[in-house]
């Protein structure tokens, strides 16, 4: 059956430099009420292109998503968007209504924040810029994602196609520790610049499980079979919670910043019930639901993938299909030359072991021109298509958001 088994999806804070004189203090951040706004509306659009992308894909068991990547790619494209395709993209990312001094300000300050909030976790955040040595873009544009982005900006040969796509490719393989090694595997006669994000992610569980614990259990996959895979073990006491829609756990990593939430379908409903519920208002309720529960007996899958999609049809239907075609307005980027968006394109990776986390994504933007006792346990076996969600706890972020169908995919 053809189904998705995975998605990770990273929305991101949004956290401004504005003088807003109202702060929401916490133990890791001082919040500004804009930047409590921008983080309410960034995980709106990481929930839809969560559903979106679930519904789209109808190939691939195993999918891996991060919108955080994907909005920081599309951020830097944003800053050579006029007019219409302006609009269009501020639709889809969810920032209409902040200039676009404060959506750089707050994607800059939110990078920043993110890598300093836990030492223990290991948190990559990259941005890069290659554009073809006889292209002459538009100095302001440059100047802007170098100094929010901290973009790497470099002039390329596009003509010596694989020295390029060897630039391109090297600088993908570096930010994500080799766990991404290419993006681009050609470069066409009209593209004109490649903008890439890359983000790698390594957490370590607060809580490691034993891997002596580890053995092999039967996993049901949505088609009735079943499969059998390595699964690991813990009786613990953490954050849980449970209602007619599904059960789920809280997993911490490191000193607890950064946590990954586990969502498994209730016995007679599937995994598409849960992702049709996912929005903001029912985000934070099944929070606030959580409360700390004795043991826990968890038996939870190792997995272990990598995934990529091309999201020009998510993100038209998402809004912004004129970023794509002949009425594009790219002229923040070259005043001179009529350009479009070719294709975003994204890659992942993720790895859930009995030490931790780590995963990896990389998004690409194509510039060319137009043309207690055993009786007090309560039970979590994750042995059937699961719902997992990280999150950076003092600022409320979604960082990844996936679901598993097929462990061993």
């Amino acid at each position: 059956m053809k189904t998705l088994s995975f998605l990770i999806l990273c929305t991101w804070i949004v956290i401004t430099a504005c003088n807003v004189p109202e702060e929401v203090s916490n133990d890791e951040l001082a919040i500004t009420t804009k930047t409590a706004q921008l983080i309410k509306t960034e995980n709106i659009f990481g929930f839809e292109l969560y559903q979106h992308v679930f519904h789209y894909e109808t190939e691939q068991e195993n999918i891996m998503v991060s919108p955080l990547s994907i909005s920081l790619a599309l951020a830097m494209t944003y800053n050579g968007a006029r007019k219409e395709t302006r609009e269009a993209m501020e639709k889809t990312l969810k920032v209409y209504g902040l200039t676009p001094e404060e959506i750089n300000n707050s994607y800059h300050d939110l990078v920043v924040a993110l890598k300093k909030l836990d030492q223990k976790v290991l948190l990559e955040i990259a941005n890069a810029i290659f554009y073809r040595n006889d292209f002459t873009a538009e100095k302001e544009f440059i100047s802007t994602n170098e100094y929010y982005f901290d973009a790497e900006v470099s002039a390329l040969d596009f003509s010596r196609e694989q020295q390029a796509l060897e630039t391109i490719n090297g600088w993908v393989g570096d930010k994500t520790h080799d766990k991404i090694e290419t993006i681009l595997d050609r470069i066409s006669p009209d593209h004109v610049m490649f903008l890439l994000n890359a983000i790698y992610f390594k957490g370590i569980w607060q809580k490691k499980f034993n891997e002596e614990g580890t053995e092999l259990l039967p996993f049901y996959l949505e088609n009735g079979t079943s499969i059998h895979t390595q699964t690991m073990q813990r009786l613990d006491t953490l954050p849980y919670t449970s209602n007619n829609l599904f059960s789920a756990i809280k997993l911490s990593y490191g000193k607890g910043d950064y946590n990954m939430y586990i969502f498994l379908p209730g016995p007679e409903k599937k995994l598409k019930d849960v992702v049709e519920e996912l929005n903001e208002e029912n985000w934070n309720s099944w929070k606030q639901s959580f409360q700390e529960t004795q043991q826990v007996d968890i038996k939870l899958p190792r997995f272990n993938y990598k995934y990529e999609i091309m999201l020009n049809d998510v993100l038209t239907e998402m809004g912004m299909g004129i970023a794509f075609s002949e009425m594009a307005d790219f002229s923040g980027i070259s005043r001179n030359n009529r350009l479009a968006i070719d294709y975003v394109k994204h890659k992942s990776f993720i790895e859930v072991n009995e030490k931790g986390t780590e995963a990896a994504a990389v998004t690409i933007v194509a510039i060319t021109y137009t043309s207690v006792g055993e009786s007090r346990k309560t039970p979590f076996y994750v042995n059937r298509p699961f719902l997992y969600i990280i999150t950076e706890e003092s600022t409320g972020a979604v960082l990844f958001m996936g679901t598993v169908k097929n462990p061993n995919g």
